[in-house]
């Protein structure tokens, strides 16, 4: 009876020896690998991996902010060849590249019943104030070197702009307005700012004076 214990005992270590050692594996028993080589295989360019510093971490950080902050878009224009050249030095020193743009547009001609230009502020409010009882609508200038003024309407044709003001003179009494081209026909150069942040909306105020009296309005 001893000697089948010692054997039983014998039997028992050596199962557990070949079982720890992984040598009964190929028949589905063993202990779980303490180590996964295949996973050190299954890496890709292990060598490109980078730990950040701290101060690349906060680079970073304050880009992602950046890129998910809200953006405006934001166009002016038009632009002859020469008011383009100033503007654009003016954008080179103020904005990042790439963060505007001109583009090439073709714009019809257009006429308008104009009201201009103002001797001062005052004349101007006092006008509008004198329509609006009348029930007539006083229209923003697209065209700066008509300021300060205001239009009753715009037009694609000077026929069309000259009945408008015959209507009015005959039917409101308006007597002070005239017939002018705001914009003639022809290619013209189109500012964009297509994603703008509002640390970079900041900087506009730098180029103002560059832009030949060009208002910034949101892309339409």
């Amino acid at each position: 009876m001893l000697r089948f214990l010692v054997l039983i005992l014998i039997l028992a270590n050596g199962l557990y020896f070949a079982w720890s050692d992984g040598l009964l594996r190929a028949y589905g028993y063993g202990p779980a690998p303490q180590n996964e080589p295949q996973r050190a295989a299954q890496q890709i360019r292990p060598e490109s991996l980078h730990v950040m510093s701290p101060a690349e971490f906060s680079r970073v950080k304050t880009q992602a902010q950046a890129d998910s902050a809200p953006k405006e878009c934001l166009q002016a224009g038009p632009f002859d060849d020469a008011q383009m050249a100033v503007a654009r030095r003016a954008l080179e020193s103020a904005l990042a590249q790439g963060s505007w743009q001109f583009d090439s547009v073709h714009m019809s001609e257009r006429w308008i019943v104009y009201m201009g230009k103002f001797p001062n502020a005052d004349a101007m409010v006092k006008k509008r104030a004198e329509l609006a009882v009348m029930n007539l609508v006083a229209q923003p200038l697209t065209n700066p070197d008509l300021e300060p003024g205001f239009s009753l309407g715009g037009f694609d044709t000077q026929a069309a702009a000259a009945a408008e003001l015959s209507r009015l003179t005959s039917q409101r009494g308006i007597r002070t307005a005239k017939v002018v081209r705001e914009r003639a026909q022809g290619d013209q150069n189109q500012l964009k700012l297509p994603a703008l942040t509002a640390e970079q909306k900041n900087r506009l105020n730098d180029i103002k004076p560059a832009l030949a009296g060009r208002t910034l309005k949101p892309c339409g």
